[in-house]
């Protein structure tokens, strides 16, 4: 079997289960609201992704694609992709070097819309490649980190366009961040290590969406789950909700397996690994490989036993114990394993889909900055979901209506 076909199987079997993504691309396919567009993307190159491209393309676009993670690369994908006559830019397993000029390489399309995961391509235009700018009238940004960083560009004035925070609808943290992390994050730290998580001590650093959904599935599995937090709302609504709240340094003592789901950097740091028990199991499943300090965890290590099981090497302290680092300290979901189920990103591509099409109508009069999904989309993305699996929800009657938009009735 060629590696196209191989790719073109695992895109048919994911779009078995993205019923919602998939009526919007046939519909795409009838409007075209994205004719003449050129669009550069910066996403995990995955079937699902594969899907999305395809919807995007039925609607009119042009498209160049690049990875926004090289240890998620499909590379069959990728080459199905192409066959499809879609721009890929991205291999599995690259270097850093070769990742950012994949970026580049997508850039070089000269888009008039830019989807991003994690805000890496947007960064890339507003400081490497300025002279793309003037023709680029909008975004999506899809990933909490992303969001932070795109915020924080808007505060110093420094985002040239609109972006759409796709990450930011109730659908997607419900289904994608919370639903999706939580399975697909166990998921790869049991491929990667084969553990038992009943009654081992998991950290949960963050307790977000993302965060929530990881302690309650370990703790689903019979786990015992601490959580560590900076914000105290967060800390308190962990603590109503049964778990154990702790600061890093005292979880640190406690810990057999520590998963990070926070979006900052140097969460664990050399003082919490020099802490830790032997055996230990280190996971991110936040975005960039800088939760984990693995540069400190590389200069603490007397020796480093790359391999040994897929995904997870083994760093030798000097005092004799043994750290357990998976997927290079990178998104263990999508590293070690396959990332969120198809139905999962059904949820999270649909919004992204509409939003783009959304945005191709309203850019010209949307100033720079970062703008929530509109309701309307995201009532859509879950009405069409729950049709597609055959769920009814009762209507409100026109009493009702009445009532809940007058302030003359009492009770």
């Amino acid at each position: 079997m060629d590696v196209w076909q191989s790719g073109e199987r695992q895109i048919s079997w994911a779009a078995r289960s993205m019923p919602v993504l998939t009526a919007i691309g046939e519909r795409f396919g009838l409007e075209r609201p994205l004719d003449g567009l050129k669009i550069a993307a910066c996403l995990h190159v995955t079937a699902e992704t594969a899907v999305l491209m395809g919807a995007l393309k039925a609607g009119g676009a042009e498209i160049a694609l690049a990875a926004s993670n090289p240890l998620s690369t499909r590379d069959d994908v990728a080459e199905a992709l192409r066959a499809y006559g879609i721009a890929v830019h991205a291999r599995a397993g690259v270097d850093r070097p070769t990742y950012y000029r994949h970026i580049h390489q997508a850039l070089d399309l000269g888009p008039d819309l830019v989807l991003d995961d994690g805000c890496d391509l947007v960064n890339i235009l507003h400081t490497e490649r300025t002279d793309l700018l003037d023709g680029v009238s909008g975004g999506c940004e899809e990933t909490t980190t992303g969001i932070i960083r795109l915020r924080q560009m808007t505060a110093e004035q420094a985002l040239r366009f609109p972006v759409v925070a796709v990450n930011d609808t109730r659908t997607k943290r419900m289904f994608d961040n919370r639903y999706g992390t939580g399975q697909s994050t166990l998921d790869g730290i049991m491929r990667a290590t084969n553990i038992m998580l009943a009654g081992r001590t998991v950290v949960v650093a963050g307790f977000g969406f993302c965060g929530r959904g990881v302690a309650e599935r370990a703790k689903g599995f019979g786990a015992r789950v601490i959580v560590t937090e900076i914000d105290a709302v967060k800390a308190l609504d962990a603590t109503l909700q049964g778990y154990e709240v702790r600061p890093m340094a005292q979880a640190a003592l406690l810990g057999d397996l520590f998963i990070t789901v926070t979006g900052n950097r140097d969460v664990i740091r050399a003082e919490h690994l020099a802490a830790m028990r032997d055996g230990a199991i280190l996971a991110n499943a936040g975005h960039f490989d800088v939760e984990i300090d693995v540069r400190a965890l590389d200069e603490l290590a007397v020796e480093v036993i790359r391999g040994v099981r897929p995904n997870t090497d083994e760093y030798v302290m000097p005092d004799g114990r043994r750290l357990l680092l998976l997927a290079e300290g990178r998104l263990v979901n999508l590293t070690a394993a396959e990332g969120h189920p198809a139905a999962v990103m059904d949820m999270s591509f649909s919004a992204q889909a509409l939003a783009v099409a959304w945005l191709a109508g309203e850019r010209a009069r949307l100033e720079p900055g970062v703008y929530d999904v509109p309701a309307e989309i995201d009532h859509e993305v879950a009405r069409l979901r729950l049709a597609a699996t055959g769920i009814g929800i009762d209507e409100l009657t026109d009493e009702q209506e009445d009532y809940l938009h007058s302030w003359r009735v009492g009770s």
